[in-house]
């Protein structure tokens, strides 16, 4: 049975969806306000509603990310963090000034009903009790990130080459960066309190380097292949794609990675279904999240 530390988890993971996204219509709002011939950088640090959407995406958003990874892990988070998906629906709609149209009341519906599945799975992942070091451990999450690697490269090459695949090859090289960063959280968090209070080993440190160096890369390389698919492709469609891998990427993390046994034999299917309802409802409402990310 689920403790509440696991619900804490699930709404932080939810928050932090909400948070993160509310802060980009925040500042999407802003800056598609703002004169074309103010000095851009100067003029957006005076806003105070840009100011708080900053604040709550990479300040609040980023905190019930981290807190959320503690407690449930990097299985059910992805999930999880799609609810900014409806925030983005329903704030584009008070910026282009909009009405919701069946088929995204539809897609927030599903993903209401995901959530649910979600998080009656059950299926969370405690990194505390996890030996980071174990070199059984160490090897999976080597050969896991090489072969995201691999197809990351793989894709890259082939874009590079393919003008009509070219910008559903570069979300979903965002969406394997992306698949990263959101595991390799997870053992930063693992060790982070070892490293700060003085009592590691040198392969904890090891880890935690290694950690904040891919962390880095992911997240920047995750937001710059997507903003380069943007300028070949419809981002209403290229949204969803990049979605795709970091969502079906926790099946593997959870069964492959961590070797975890289900706390109910529906577990895996609540979480498979779920699953299959967010990437439904992601291109459902994929016209909206890309409405934000177009706004200049």
């Amino acid at each position: 049975m689920a403790t509440s530390f696991y619900w804490l988890g699930v709404s932080l993971a939810i928050s932090s969806g909400i948070s993160n996204h509310i802060g980009t219509v925040f500042q999407k709002k802003v800056v598609n306000e703002l004169p074309d011939e103010s000095k851009f950088m100067r003029s957006l640090v005076k806003e105070r509603l840009w100011l708080c959407g900053f604040i709550l995406q990479y300040g609040l958003g980023a905190v019930f990310y981290m807190i959320a990874q503690l407690f449930i892990g990097p299985a059910l988070i992805p999930g999880f963090m799609a609810s900014g998906l409806i925030v983005l629906a329903i704030g584009s709609v008070k910026i282009v000034g909009e009405t919701l149209n069946k088929g995204e009341i539809f897609g927030i519906i599903l993903m209401i009903i995901a959530f649910f599945l979600l998080g009656i799975s059950e299926l969370s992942i405690d990194i505390t009790s996890i030996n980071l070091i174990e070199i059984a451990f160490i090897l999976r999450i080597v050969v896991f990130t090489l072969i995201i690697i691999l197809f990351s490269v793989i894709c890259y090459m082939v874009q590079r080459t393919s003008k009509r695949f070219k910008g559903i090859l570069l979300a979903i090289i965002s969406g394997f960066m992306f698949i990263l960063s959101n595991f390799w959280v997870s053992p930063l968090i693992g060790v982070i309190a070892k490293i700060f209070s003085g009592a590691f080993s040198l392969g904890e440190m090891l880890l935690f380097i290694i950690s904040c160096i891919i962390l880095i890369l992911s997240n920047f390389l995750g937001v710059l292949t997507i903003q380069k698919s943007f300028t070949v492709g419809q981002a209403s469609n290229l949204v969803p794609i990049q979605q795709v891998p970091t969502l079906i990427a926790p099946i593997v993390i959870y069964f492959l990675i961590f070797l975890l046994i289900p706390p109910s034999i529906f577990s895996g299917y609540y979480l498979i279904i779920g699953i299959i309802l967010i990437i439904i409802s992601s291109f459902l409402l994929g016209k909206r999240s890309a409405q934000i990310e177009q706004i200049k």
